[in-house]
């Protein structure tokens, strides 16, 4: 028992060692020298002061910025600690609720727009964290940013299509708008 007991002992600690000290150190160290910005999590800096993540939503809510996609954690909206989608299937009644309240809050702040909510402003994502929307619920929204800014149509067009991102090498994913990186801009733009 002793023969095998101790090889099996000493292996165990030297994966131990490897996988758990080792291989996490150096992952973190090319990380951090390769890709700084991103492993420190592509926090968005304004005036020495740290105002949000590039990969992270946030909540807005005033008529004068643009809104993201709705968050699926819980208790607090956009809380990276809580991660995850609301696991409700489009059958469930709680999800067309959320939906339905969303559409009201939509035409509540813009009773004039008649135009179809996309479905990336009434539905929460799988990771319940999305920083971006899409170029359409970009303009969606584009008139009530304007009136509640004092701005005009064109200038807040030209602002989203100024923030607006393609896809990925050309081919993946669909063009988005970051949602903090619009609303930034505009905040400068108004001084």
């Amino acid at each position: 028992m002793k023969t095998l007991l101790r090889p099996a002992i000493v292996l165990f600690g030297m994966l131990m060692i490897v996988t758990g000290l080792v291989y996490p150190a150096i992952v973190t160290a090319i990380g951090q020298a390769a890709f700084n910005r991103q492993a420190n999590g592509s926090l968005i800096e304004l005036d020495g002061k740290v105002v949000g993540s590039e990969i992270i939503g946030q909540q807005f809510d005033a008529p004068k910025y643009f809104w993201g996609r709705l968050s699926a954690t819980t208790p607090n909206p956009y809380n990276g600690i809580n991660s995850s989608g609301s696991n409700l299937g489009p059958t469930n009644p709680a999800l067309a609720d959320a939906v339905k309240a969303r559409i009201a809050a939509l035409h509540e702040a813009d009773p004039d727009n008649k135009a179809d909510v996309p479905v990336d402003l009434v539905t929460a994502s799988g990771s319940g964290l999305d920083p971006e929307i899409s170029p359409a619920a970009a303009a969606y929204q584009v008139a009530r940013v304007a009136k509640a800014r004092g701005l005009s149509a064109a200038q807040v067009e030209a602002m989203v299509a100024q923030a607006t991102s393609g896809r990925q090498f050309g081919v993946l994913g669909e063009p988005r708008v970051n949602v903090l990186k619009l609303n930034l801009a505009l905040d400068r733009a108004r001084g």
